[in-house]
Order: C-alpha cells, then structure tokens, then sequence
C-alpha cells in the first residue's frame, strides 16, 4: 500500500488463533475425498486484511468439516424449517451440493418469505399460527437461549437497521473516564407486535386471557385494566390518563434542591414504564407496522411516539445538566499543567482533553445519549444474520468452490476465500451469501451505531467473520501503564489498545471511499475513521444524522489533542486532507441538519422535541423558552396535553437550577399546563402546579377551578389539597364567591325599577350562587368573611325580588355565626372592638334578617287572610226539619271558626306590624352602616341605598293593606307619622309617585274613620 512505512508493519501476534495462518489454510470434505487447498493473499497487501492487521480482537478459525454443515442448515432454514436446540437434522438428509433457490426467495426483503420466517418462528414459539397451514413444529425452546430471546424489543424506528437485538450495552467509541448516564433503570422495551403474521382486532377470547406468550416461550402478564383499555374508544388516552399524577408525585417526592437529577431520573424512569404499556397494548391489539394502523389506535401511536422521544429528552436534559452544574475537582489546574507535557498514552490524553473541554465533552454526552436511544429502538427481529450463518464464512460460496475443484468445471465464482478476495478478483460471492453479506453488515452498523462494539464483534464471530471482528477492534486507544509506573512487584501491566492506531485509520478512511463495497460496510468504517461524507447515505433519520455529524466531530477534535500531545519515536500516519475539510461545530451541525438534502430529515428537524433537544444540546435556555411559548401562544396548532406536561417541567427543573430566563413566559407555560389540568378535570394535581404560579395567578385560578365543583365531599377535598400545596385558601374561596356572585351585578341597577312582580323565579344561575356560600362555611375562621358573601348575593336577590332564594341564603349561615364571628376575634385581638367592616357586615346580616322576618310575617298574613278564612254555610231553600237543624248546627261551627280566624288574623296582624316596624324603625337606620371609619366599598353603599329605595316603600304599604284590612285605620294614620319623622326620615325613600300613591291609601283610611264618626285623624269629634 502507498504511503505506508515498512518498519511499521509488523506482525500481528494474538493469544486467539489468526483466521490467516501461513498465507494459507487447508480444508478436509466431509465425506473424504481430495484435499482443497484455498490460498490467502499476505494480509498486509489487501484491503480488509491490512485493517485487520493492525487490529487487535480474537478471531476464530475456520473448520471445513462444519461449512457443509452450516451450508445445509441455513438451506433448511431458508426453506422453512427450524432447527432443534443442537441445531442437528438426523431425519433430514441432504446431498453435498447446495439445492437450487426458488427465485422468489432469491431476494432478502421478500413478503412471503418475512411472513413465512415470521409463522414458523411463532409456530416454534407457540404462538397461534393461521388455521389450514400447518407448520413443522420443533421445541420452542429453540430459541430461549439468551443469544436469541428478544430481551428489549423497541418500538419501530425511524432508522433503516431491521431485526436488530438488544445486548448489553458498551461504551462508545471516544468515552471519557467518568460516566454522564444519570440512572441506571432497566430499559426494557415491548414491540408493536413486529412479531404478528396479521394484523386483527382483538377478540372477546383474546380479551378474557390474563398472559400474553411473548417469542422465546415467555409470558407476560395482562391485567383486565389492559383489557378494559383496550375496549376504550381511544386506548392510548386512556393508557396514559395516570402519567399527569405519576409526575406530580415525583414532583412532590423531589423538591430538595439536591434532588433534581434524581427528579429527572424518575420522570425518564415513568415515560419508560408508559412506552412499555403502551407497547403491550398495541401488541396487545395486533397493531402492526407492516399492515398499517388501525383508526382507533391512531393517537394511540402519536402519544406513543411522544412520549418515547420526552423520555429520551429527560434522558438527554439529565446528563447534559448535570455535567454543566458539576463543578470540577480542585486538582484540575495541575491536570492542566500536565498537559503541557508530551505523553505516551493516547488514553491519557483524552482522558484529559475530555476533563478540560466542556464542548467536547458534552458533545460526547451527546453521542452517548444516541447510542443509549439506538439501544431502545433496536428491534428483535426474526431475520438476524446469526439465524442463517454459524460459524462458518460465506459457506455456499465454498461449498461451490468445493464442488467445481471436485468436479474439474470452471464456474465465474471466487477462486480465493480470503478477505479481500472478492475485491480483488472482481467476482461475486453466491446468492445466499451475498444476503447474509448484507445482512449482517446492517446489522453491525446498526450496534456501531447504539454503541454496542462487543456485540458488533460478536455477531461477527458468531457469523465465522473473525477477521471481521478483528478489523473493528483497532479503534481503541493505546495505554501502556508500564511507561509511567511499574508495579512493586516487577510484573508488568497489560497493555491495552492498538498502537498502530494511525495506520488503521488511514485504512478505514480509504475504504469507507471505495465505491465497490457495500454502504454500509463503507459506513462502518467511516464511523470508525471520523468520514462524515461516506458516514451520512447509511442515515436516514434525524437522529441518525445528528450521531454522525456529533461522532465525527468528536473523532477530530480527539484526534487532533492526540497527534499534538503523544510523543512517540516514530511519524504517524498523515490523514487524508478531507478529514479536516469540514468545520464543525454544534450549531453549525444542526444549521446542516435543517437544509439536509433528505426531506425526511429536514421534516424531523422541525419537530418539537427535536427543537427542545437542539436547545438543551445548545445550551441556549432563552431560546428554548422562547420557542415552547410560541407554541403556548399559537392558537391553531396548541401543543398536546403530554407536551404540555413535558414543557411546564422542564421550567420547574430549570427554575429548581436557578437557570430559569424569560419568567413571563415560564409563568405562561405553568399556567397554560394548569388550564390543561383544570379541563382534564385532574383534580388532585390542580392545586401543587396552581402553586408553582405568582400569587395572584394562584388564587384566580384555583377559584376558576373550585367554580366547577359542585359535590361537597370534593369541595372539602379540594380545599385541603390547596392547604397542602400552601394556597391562601381563604383568599381563594372568597374570589370564588365573588366571581359567581358578580356575573350579573352590573344588573343591580336595572333591576332595583319598580315593578308589580311580587316574586321572581330562581334559575339555575341563582342556585349556583346559593350554592356557592358553601365554600365560606367550611372554615370557622372564615365567618366573617361568609356573612359579607351572604349579605352581597341577598342583596341581588332582594333588588331582584327573589325573595324565596335570599331566604335559602341567609339560612345557609349557621345561627350562630356572629357570636363566632365575636369569639375569633377576641381570641386573636382580645377586647378591642370588632373591625369596621365586620361590625358593618354584622349589622347589615341583622338589617336582612329583619327584612326577610317581616316578609315572611306577611306572607304568613296573606295565607291565612285569603285561603284560611272560613266559609260561610249557605241556608237550604225550603228545606225540610232535618236541614234546617243541620244548618243551624253548620251556622254556630262557623261563627266559632270565624272568630278563632279573627283572633288568629288579629295575633299576626300584630306581628306584621311589629317585624315591619323593626326594619321601619331600625337602630341607626335599615341597611345603614354605623361605621365609616374603615375600608368604604362603593358598590356595596350603591346597592344598600337601592335597597332602601325598592324595599322601605314597598314595606309601608304592605303594612298599610294589613292594617287597612283587619280595620285598623287609626294606626294606619299613625304610620304616617313615622314616615314623616326627622329621625328616620323615612320619606326620603319614596319617590314622587309612589308617595303621592300612598297618600291615596291614606286617604281612604281617613274616609273609613269618617265614616264611623271620627275625625280624618281617627280621634273623636268634640261638638
């Protein structure tokens, strides 16, 4: 190869066997027969074998008597049948040539052969296959090996990598020292039923089973609460209804400044637990990707897919943060010292390049957190490369070199099995191989690209591609501990990492270029070399593109502290020019990401969690809240109720790191999650977010919440819940008072017009605002405050001659409620007097009282006057002896009763009289207050001289028809008197009309006492 030294090629020694041993291997047929030698080209003159060269992993050797093994098994594999657990065939027999491949199983991503893969694999499961097709059924525990069980099967990802399997996750390429992962929960993820042959709607059979058989031979429990979710009309709704109430006990549990990553924890740790749910029941309902989305499980999927991307932004915001408001160790200046000096061991400089640039170390995170996402989204799939190959390298594409060495014919297939050779001799491997080529190079892209290298290396050996394996392990920084300290012991440390590292990523670079191999094999190894231009076709996601552009820039910024800092006796290996060709940077990355050339992942890019995660990775706090309020603000497309959620705690957690920015906004945002909360009807969260507003807003808006409960059980609940989250309760329960019972109050006025209406019906608005007086008399404390509500809605009842509701009102106020009223504030001011405003409020409930008495005496009057009086028995005409004496007897009943009725008129004519004479004649004046020392409200004085107005009049004459009535004219003049007094100056009250009106009436008492020879005063005539 040009441009590389000869002295720096030295041979690669491993405690493993090489899969190249000696230029050559020799292999043995099965059944006897001619020896086949295969020979090797020398490593270092090819492609692949000089990457593995300069590559330090284990390789496997290959063993001809299993490649005919292997190339039997995976045709009876391909061709529906199942291995047992020893993967062995003793009722199958097989000749030694491959059989020929129908051509519709020719081809990798076929429809028939998925659904053929994916029923026998459900049949080796035990999952329910179609009626009418049979399947050759082997043990199911087949595949309970923990190689094969899916163990976190994903929701579908937007990322191009099918039929990947979750293994334990490794580090990523460039990972500084410590750890940034903020928790260690288990992220065990459930499929949308990837694993279904047909998609179908779930079945009263279906619905009435507690455990669903998962592949593997598992089971998993299903509660009837899944049950009862899936027959809802919108099942991810529901499913997700108890989110809200998860966060807020975090939220609750969490307050302690010292607890907020640990909050963040456990909001990622609740979405996670939600995405499973949701996962199970679209499984559950046998949604599938591949036939499409039922209509009822639409939104079902949308919450899905929100809220598996809040759980990567929780995970992304925890370790982000949570490096930024680390504070370094005081040691950090010497690190930095240090570094001036030239090192030996590359892992020494990045260890320390990372503790000493926040960017590069962050943007690691970054890169991290895509590789952990990756994870997540790996889908278990039955079409992994493992379930066609076993140990053994492109098996029919020797089998056929096997069998054109035996039978002397010449055939355009490979004439080497090395590496590079079908590079090199330009001809291609066999079909078959060709689609397991293809497919486990997706695969190991796919767990490059989760971080999960180990299990990249060990599909490849699993897949007899040990040289492969080898290739992808020269990546690995070198560290010989020995140079800066040997042990007391004298025994030296492993030395760990490739100290060819350079030569083998001028050789990844080089062949990530090379046009002739696979993109994704091309990616690989730009992932590996830092080539961002080969990197990105293998990306077809957002996020895909957003790992590329973030480990690329991380692998420069890396590589360049390295070759700066390491001090080696020998000359690296120069990069290509283009490796630097490219400035990067984080904003400029998603400057790129936004005028991608693919519209998929320009699309993405305008997604709102993908702007929140481009903020938070920004670090740019003020831009991020000025775009969640835009969205608040945007009254076409509001954001969901989930996204709400997500973005009113997002301001609680940077409120809780002192970083919060642009507070009217942030209000805005806690206060439109609050208006959310109110309209789900979340009763029990309303008060603690309510609390997290300014102190106005908190009171406005939990009364606008209380207005909307009517029981009274709740009512209490709710009043303790606000004490529970510090609300000022009383505050509170006044304004929501004071907001029912001002709807109409403008109306005051109009109503106080004189009018022939004795009483008004009570609408449902009226019983709302009796109802209301409730939430005044749960708190004895809060009496005071119950009277001055009262008295204000039986004023608007009185102006509107609603008496029957004022009554209701007034009695809602327990009897004894100003002597509480006196006993409060004695125990809190001792003998001083009450208040201005209370001592007012007490006398005007004394005002109403007597109003309201005088009324009901009159109403007492009324009935008895008009349907109490006795009727008088007619005389029979001509009637015989016996009538006659039952009329006489029918006559005395009468007079007894007519008398007992006018004793009874009497008695509560008396009455009328004196409760209207109580208000007429009230201490200090009716609806009067006595005190105007203290605060002087307007609207109230306006409306208690409305009162006078519409009311005294209307009292004056009732009495005068009691008193006109039951023939007591005399006192009817006397009332005259009273009306004309200086001390009440009752006249006041009249206007013109109706005094001239009454005056009238005045006039026919006088004429009725004319009559029975007494003066117009009611006094005797002197002669």
């Amino acid at each position: 190869m040009a441009g590389v030294r000869k002295e720096a090629c030295e041979p690669w020694t491993s405690t493993s066997q090489s899969p190249v041993e000696h230029g050559q291997y020799q292999t043995r047929r099965p059944e006897g027969g001619d020896r086949l030698s295969v020979s090797f080209q020398e490593p270092v003159d090819t492609t692949l074998g000089y990457i593995w060269k300069y590559s330090q992993g284990q390789s496997q050797g290959f063993n001809a008597e299993t490649m005919n093994e292997s190339v039997d098994r995976k045709r009876a594999v391909r061709q529906g049948l199942r291995p047992g657990n020893r993967l062995s065939f003793p009722s199958l027999q097989f000749s030694n040539s491959p059989a020929p491949r129908e051509e519709h199983m020719s081809r990798t991503l076929n429809q028939e052969h998925i659904r053929r893969s994916i029923g026998l694999l459900d049949q080796a499961t035990g999952t329910t296959t179609t009626p009418g097709h049979p399947v050759p059924r082997t043990p199911g525990s087949a595949l309970k090996h923990s190689t094969y069980t899916p163990r976190r099967p994903p929701t579908a990802s937007q990322f191009d990598v099918s039929d990947l399997m979750g293994q334990t996750p490794s580090r990523s390429l460039m990972t500084p020292g410590p750890t940034f992962n903020l928790s260690a929960v288990d992220q065990t993820r459930l499929n949308t039923s990837l694993f279904l042959a047909t998609p179908r709607q779930p079945t009263a059979a279906d619905l009435e089973s507690t455990a669903v058989q998962t592949p593997g031979g598992s089971t998993e429990d299903f509660t009837s609460t899944n049950v009862h979710l899936l027959l809802a009309e919108d099942p991810g709704i529901a499913a997700s209804e108890g989110l809200f109430e998860k966060f807020m006990q975090c939220f609750t549990e969490h307050q302690s400044p010292t607890d907020v990553f640990t909050l963040v924890a456990k909001y990622q740790e609740v979405c996670m637990e939600q995405v499973d749910m949701l996962n199970n029941l679209v499984r559950k309902a046998g949604v599938t990707s591949s036939y499409g989305i039922p209509k009822k499980f639409a939104r079902t999927v949308e919450v899905l897919r929100l809220l598996d991307q809040e759980k990567c932004s929780w995970r992304l915001i925890g370790s982000l943060y949570q490096d930024r408001q680390s504070v370094l160790e005081d040691d950090q200046e010497d690190m930095d010292v240090n570094l001036e000096t030239p090192s030996q061991s590359e892992k020494d400089i990045m260890e320390a390049f990372f503790l000493g640039n926040s960017e590069v170390r962050q943007s690691q995170i970054v890169v991290d957190w895509l590789e952990e996402n990756a994870q997540d989204v790996l889908r278990s799939g039955y079409d992994r490369a493992e379930f066609y190959s076993k140990s053994i390298c492109w098996e029919n594409t020797l089998h056929g070199l096997k069998r054109q060495v035996g039978t002397g014919q010449r055939q355009s297939s490979l004439s080497h099995l090395d590496p590079d050779a079908p590079i090199r001799e330009s001809k291609p491997l066999a079909d078959l191989d060709k689609e397991d080529e293809v497919r486990l190079l997706r695969e190991v892209f796919g767990n490059i690209r989760a971080g999960r290298m180990e299990e990249a290396q060990r599909l490849c050996r699993k897949c007899g591609q040990s040289w492969r394996a080898a290739t992808l392990d020269g990546w690995r920084l070198y560290d010989d501990p020995n140079i800066s300290e040997v042990p007391a012991t004298g025994e030296l440390q492993h030395i760990k990492g490739n100290k060819y590292r350079d030569i083998w990523k001028s050789v990844c670079w080089r062949m990530a270029e090379d046009e002739r191999f696979n993109v994704y094999e091309r990616a690989i190894y730009a992932a590996l070399s830092g080539n961002l231009k080969e990197l990105l076709p293998a990306c077809d996601s957002w996020d895909d593109c957003l790992w590329a552009y973030f480990k690329v820039f991380v692998d420069r910024q890396v590589e360049q502290e390295i070759r700066d800092k390491l001090n080696l006796s020998r000359e690296l290996e120069a990069l290509p020019d283009a490796y630097y060709e490219k400035e990067l940077s984080p904003s400029r990355i998603f400057q790129e990401l936004q005028s991608h050339p693919r519209q998929i992942v320009e699309m993405q890019s305008k997604e709102k969690h993908h702007i929140i995660q481009k903020f938070i990775i920004l670090g740019d706090v003020d831009a991020l809240i000025e775009e969640m309020g835009d969205w608040i603000y945007d009254d076409v497309s509001r954001p969901s109720h989930h996204l709400v959620r997500f973005m009113a705690h997002v301001v609680l957690f940077l409120r809780a790191l002192g970083l919060q920015t642009k507070d009217a906004i942030c209000v805005a945002i806690i206060e439109a999650y609050v208006k959310d909360l109110i309209t789900e009807k979340h009763t029990k969260l309303v008060a603690m977010y309510t609390a997290q507003l300014p102190y106005d807003m908190q009171v406005s808006w939990y009364a606008r919440f209380l207005e909307g409960i009517h029981d009274k059980e709740e009512r209490q609940h709710c009043l303790h819940l606000a004490e529970e989250a510090g609300l000022d309760v009383a505050q509170i329960t006044k304004t929501v008072v004071e907001n029912i019972r001002t709807r109409d109050e403008s109306e005051f006025t109009a109503h106080t017009q004189r009018s022939s209406l004795l009483e008004a019906a009570t609408s449902a608005e009226d019983r709302r605002k009796i109802e209301a007086t409730d939430w005044l008399v749960f708190d004895p404390s809060q009496r005071a405050e119950a009277v001055k509500q009262s008295n204000a809605i039986i004023r608007t009842f009185l102006a509107t001659k609603k008496h029957d509701a004022a009554k209701e009102v007034f009695h809602k106020i327990p009897a004894d409620s100003i002597d509480l009223i006196c006993r409060n504030w004695q125990a809190q001011a001792g003998r001083e007097r009450l208040p201005a405003e209370d001592e007012n409020a007490v006398n005007e409930y004394l005002c109403l009282k007597a109003y309201l008495d005088a009324l009901d005496s009159f109403n007492d009057w009324f009935e008895h006057y008009h349907n109490k009086q006795p009727t008088k028995p007619s005389a029979p005409d001509n009637g015989n002896f016996h009538e006659m004496v039952r009329f006489e007897h029918e006559q005395k009943e009468y007079e007894l009763e007519l008398e007992r009725w006018r004793q009874a008129l009497g008695s509560q004519s008396m009455g009328v009289k004196e409760y209207i004479y109580n208000v007429l004649l009230f201490v200090d004046g009716w609806m009067v207050d006595k005190r105007m020392d203290g605060k002087v409200d307007e609207t109230r004085l306006e409306q208690m001289n409305g009162l006078r107005e519409l009311c005294l009049p209307m009292l004056c004459v009732l009495l005068h028809t009691v008193l006109h009535t039951t023939e007591q004219y005399k006192e009817c003049l006397a009332l005259a008197d009273v009306l004309a007094s200086e001390d009440n100056q009752l006249y006041k009250v009249f206007r013109r009309p109706e005094l001239q009106q009454f005056l009238s009436k005045l006039s026919e008492s006088s004429l009725q006492l004319l009559n029975q020879n007494l003066d117009p005063l009611g006094y005797e005539l002197v002669s």
